[in-house]
């Protein structure tokens, strides 16, 4: 375990500290589209990505989902952080996006380590201006952008956390992230694919402007 939290947080953090982790982490293997953390559920631990990519979602009052956005590899899901501190419910879901290997830290580790290594303060500190600035970019995109425009950006956030641009996803699983219907998806995606901009197959969509 040491060798791979050096490899992806070796350049972040000292290692004391990548030696605590490996002494207190506990190590586990997601599969896709597995929920690793659902609304109304405690936290108790503190999620590290060392590979593949989990997406946040938000839940209304009729129980469908909206992505709010992704965490990768070398990421920490800033909502997870303060539930921990706050001890209060997770008003999110996290959803692993592709399959995922990640560490779960101690709740308890976190303000522990905040005292005691600079570089966990600081990785803490751009975990949520980072999270922030993606919260403004979702709400300026669903404020601001028309949805054929949100459905692109979609499709490309999606391709670039997949690291492929080939996307396996259904027109009603789209029409889920985004909170529309299927038909509304089908009809933006043939209009996206006349523009030249994707390339439509079954299940199965190729993003041609990144």
């Amino acid at each position: 375990m040491l060798e791979n939290l050096q490899k992806h947080y070796g350049f972040l953090f000292e290692e004391a500290l990548l030696q605590e982790i490996t002494d207190v982490a506990t190590f586990k293997e997601i599969q896709a589209n597995d929920t690793i953390i659902d609304i109304g559920s405690y936290i108790t631990s503190i999620p590290l990505l060392l590979s593949g990519a989990i997406k946040i979602l938000r839940e209304d009052k009729e129980g469908d989902d909206l992505v709010l956005y992704y965490i990768e590899r070398g990421d920490t899901c800033a909502m997870t952080l303060s539930c921990c501190m706050g001890e209060t419910k997770s008003q999110i879901k996290a959803v692993a996006e592709t399959d995922t290997e990640l560490l779960m830290i101690p709740k308890q580790k976190m303000s522990e380590w905040l005292s005691k290594y600079k570089s966990w303060q600081e990785f803490i500190l751009y975990s949520y201006h980072s999270r922030l600035q993606e919260f403004i970019e979702a709400i300026d995109t669903i404020a601001f952008l028309n949805m054929d425009q949100r459905l692109f950006k979609y499709l490309k956030d999606k391709a670039f956390v997949n690291q492929n641009e080939v996307i396996n996803v259904t027109h009603q699983q789209i029409a889920n992230d985004l909170h529309t219907s299927r038909v509304v998806v089908s009809r933006l995606l043939k209009a996206l694919e006349k523009q030249h901009k994707i390339a439509l197959n079954r299940n199965q969509i190729k993003v041609l402007e990144l």
